[in-house]
């Protein structure tokens, strides 16, 4: 198991943290500031011009190893990198989610028609996306539960149902969901589920409202769906019916990966402003960092991202080697322990900040919400605290 990157790779990295440094560190404030005087799923202008910088620099969709011929493992750095700054350095880099996993999809399953509609603007980054399978009425964390049906009409489908907490469909930008859905309810229950394109625009597609994550609106929302016997040629599915189940979960491995490491970037600079505020905050005569309860917070959290970084690390790995049913217990454990981790940090970096770590002045708090979020997005901690039970009795049991 070797964790060493490529030449390639260390030059990505070497062009990724100079473009960190110098242009998307910098617009974290300009972000900020539009936001709070415009509407806040408008695009603020700087996102367009870093990403206009980026793709200047060969700093663009390094997500797909096609495209950029890096392993899972090389872009698991990349990304770490980027969730540094979530807001703005993954679209930066046409790496954002939901795109990154849409597009995935198209690449693996699409028609070359489907593809030269749809993915070729992804990976221009001229529109963006959205992946409607979680809905409100039943328990997301088993999606054989989904209600919402597809139904063949002649040359048509039509779609009904409602979804929520539909990443990305607040932005004007977003053109496409790829809506999940039961085509044949009596079938076996992996077997029920397919997925289909359905364009932002089609007459019956309802964006209900936007909702919050502890009161914080993303730029790229989260939002609820109403489709009403929604129309779409039968030439929109994706694979074959029935496989539906199959695609969702060809999407998730390499997308927690990416969600992993990113979040790592966050405990990353948490940690860093917790020194920074550790060695220039004084209080009872000194700086904080002489407090030993202080630097046990500091201790704790570095050994436990390193901790969490080398499994994430091997499961990129393991991907790479044997592909994601060769990784299926190790994704679902960095699914579990990178959020926790992630989300402990951060609530030490608050503590340490005092009214200044719960204050928009600092990302923390903002980061803090999504990581918390984490621990349900993608299925929740319990769900795969579960998958890797089972793995792990599996041999057991066989005996």
């Amino acid at each position: 198991m070797d964790f060493a990157l490529s030449p390639k790779a260390l030059d990505y990295q070497e062009r990724l943290q100079e473009f960190m440094d110098e242009h998307v560190y910098p617009a974290e404030p300009v972000y900020t500031a539009w936001r709070a005087e415009n509407d806040p799923h408008a695009l603020p202008p700087v996102v367009q011009e870093l990403k206009a910088e980026a793709r200047e620099r060969g700093l663009w969709n390094l997500f797909l190893p096609d495209v950029s011929g890096l392993s899972n493992l090389e872009y698991a750095t990349l990304a770490e990198l980027t969730g540094r700054s979530p807001d703005l350095a993954p679209e930066a880099v046409n790496c954002a989610a939901p795109d990154t996993g849409n597009m995935e999809v198209l690449h693996m399953f699409g028609t070359s028609e489907q593809k030269e509609r749809w993915l070729r603007p992804l990976l221009d980054g001229e529109i963006r996306s959205a992946f409607a399978m979680t809905e409100p009425e039943v328990a997301s964390s088993d999606a054989t539960n989904i209600t919402t049906s597809i139904v063949r009409d002649g040359d048509e489908y039509v779609i009904n149902g409602r979804k929520w907490f539909i990443t990305g469909a607040a932005d004007e930008r977003c053109k496409i969901f790829i809506v999940m859905g039961k085509t044949d309810p009596d079938g076996p229950p992996h077997r029920q589920q397919s997925q289909v394109l359905v364009p932002r625009d089609t007459p019956g597609v309802t964006v209900v409202r936007h909702l919050p994550v502890f009161g914080y609106q993303d730029q790229h929302g989260h939002s609820e769906i109403l489709f009403e016997d929604v129309r779409v040629p039968v030439s929109n599915l994706l694979a074959e019916e029935g496989d539906g189940f199959m695609i969702a979960q060809a999407r998730l491995g390499p997308g927690r990966i990416h969600h992993c490491m990113r979040a790592l970037g966050m405990a990353e600079r948490a940690l860093e402003l917790m020194c920074r505020r550790a060695v220039d905050r004084v209080a009872f005569g000194g700086p904080l960092a002489k407090q030993g309860v202080v630097r046990q917070q500091i201790a704790e959290s570095r050994m436990a991202i390193e901790q969490a970084r080398l499994l994430t690390l091997k499961t990129a790995w393991l991907i790479d080697e044997h592909g994601a049913k060769g990784a299926r217990s190790e994704i679902a454990a960095i699914k579990v322990v990178v959020p926790r981790i992630t989300h402990e940090v951060l609530d030490r970096a608050i503590q340490i900040h005092g009214g200044a770590g719960v204050s928009d002045d600092t990302p923390l708090a903002a980061m803090y919400a999504w990581v918390r979020a984490m621990r349900i997005f993608d299925g929740p901690d319990e769900v795969h605290v579960r998958t890797v039970a089972r793995q792990e009795l599996r041999r057991y049991e066989q005996r």
